[in-house]
């Protein structure tokens, strides 16, 4: 196929494409591209029958990409990357007029402790925009930033896609939140033996804090998982209970209540709070504006 050839190709079939191929549902991807089922359908036809192939078909209950349509989106997402990177520098952007939507994963940490101050701040400078919060952690965040879900995100990362960038934002130290009346600090013994409550995105009732426990050959008595850290407040309060979050976090839980948050008995081998985007919008000036936000409201203090 020629360039005159190209004039043929509908540009918003190959972002159907790539979505389709992501979803592997033709619902899921309607929804993600504010369209109906039936569009979605429609242009997954033409789809077939500009490429000659099925592009997905059935597996059970869902669908799967054929191997040739796997083979068209490796060579696709780097030539969309690429125009979509080209528009993006091409235009200005102001926010005090701008009505751009911005897709932001958070983890819950970040969404409970730092978010506030920060969406306060876009409101202020760019009234018209819209945010749009999506909750990710380091299981989530490489396919969400891969499939265009979200543009940029806050969490601990592990791996990330070859085009993603990191930013450290601070390092995330914890304090543990208590309800008691008891003077003094926590010991180590004390911490081990009282009841603990985590936040767990996955439901599992161990994490980080527990592998530093068992460098010391100690272990903490979990008795209660719960999905997000705004509950903590009202379940901690007048208990026994203990739960260990990080700092900023705990300022927030802490405000305006009888709570206390107290240094940790033992050493932790901190992780650090970053921030991640695709490498398709480094450039983008509404991108690049909508990160400095997020440095300067959720970075470290001072930094």
């Amino acid at each position: 196929m020629n360039r005159n050839d190209l004039r043929r190709v509908d540009l918003n079939l190959l972002v159907i494409f790539e979505t389709l191929m992501f979803e592997k549902n033709l619902t899921r991807a309607a929804e993600k591209l504010f369209l109906g089922q039936p569009a979605v359908s429609a242009a997954l036809a033409r789809l077939r029958d500009l490429f000659d192939d099925p592009l997905l078909v059935r597996n059970g209950r869902g669908f799967e990409p054929t191997a040739r349509a796997l083979a068209i989106l490796r060579e696709l997402q780097p030539a969309m990357d690429t125009i979509s990177g080209a528009v993006s520098r091409a235009r200005e952007f102001n926010p005090a007029t701008n009505r751009d939507t911005f897709r932001i994963g958070l983890s819950d940490d970040a969404e409970f402790g730092l978010f506030p101050a920060l969406l306060n701040q876009l409101r202020e400078e760019a009234p018209e925009v819209v945010i749009v919060v999506r909750r990710v952690n380091f299981l989530l965040m490489s396919s969400m930033l891969a499939s265009g879900e979200i543009s940029v995100g806050v969490s601990y990362t592990t791996e990330l896609p070859a085009n993603a960038k990191r930013r450290k934002l601070r390092e995330m130290r914890v304090k543990v939140l208590r309800g008691d009346e008891r003077p003094g600090p926590l010991t180590l013994d004390e911490y081990c033996a009282r009841p603990h409550a985590l936040v767990s995105f996955s439901g599992d009732l161990c994490g980080n804090i527990d592998n530093d426990l068992a460098r010391l050959d100690r272990s903490r008595r979990v008795v209660l998982a719960v999905p997000q850290f705004s509950g903590l407040r009202s379940i901690i309060a007048g208990t026994e209970m203990l739960a260990t979050v990080p700092d900023f976090a705990a300022a927030a839980l802490i405000e305006g209540t009888s709570l206390r948050a107290d240094d940790p008995p033992f050493e932790l081998v901190n992780s650090d709070l970053s921030m991640v985007w695709s490498g398709v919008t480094d450039n983008d000036p509404a991108e690049r504006w909508i990160r400095s936000k997020i440095v300067e409201f959720m970075g470290e203090p001072g930094a």
